[in-house]
């Protein structure tokens, strides 16, 4: 199977009306709102600092759940450098694999409960 690359070539951005050649977005292109989920690693909370200082309670179980997922990614990558540090903080940390479970059967409950009513 061989690579094949796209030989579309992109549309031209709309040229403004001071004719300076210089394009400028079109009225279409509003600033999107910041996901918050995105592909590229775990989501990022702004109750969690990364500089260790004073952090916000999270305010529900879902955002204690984000918050624990996000605490987990800090120390899967060093698992895989084979940091036995990492893999034991993994295991038995505060916010360890065990309690995200937790969190997310609290979690589907809350929204089953939330359905419901």
């Amino acid at each position: 199977m061989s690579f094949k690359p796209n030989s579309s070539s992109p549309a031209p951005l709309p040229v403004n009306s001071q004719g300076g050649g210089v394009p400028s977005p079109g009225p279409a292109a509003q600033p999107l709102p910041r996901p918050l989920f995105n592909d590229y690693g775990p989501p990022s909370l702004g109750y969690l600092s990364a500089g260790g200082g004073p952090q916000q309670p999270p305010q529900s179980k879902y955002a204690e759940l984000l918050a624990v997922i996000e605490e987990l990614g800090r120390d899967i990558r060093p698992t895989y450098a084979g940091s036995k540090s990492a893999t034991e903080r993994l295991k038995r940390g505060e916010h360890s694999i065990m309690h995200a479970r937790a969190l997310v059967r609290e979690c589907l409950a809350e929204t089953e409960r939330s359905a419901r009513s």
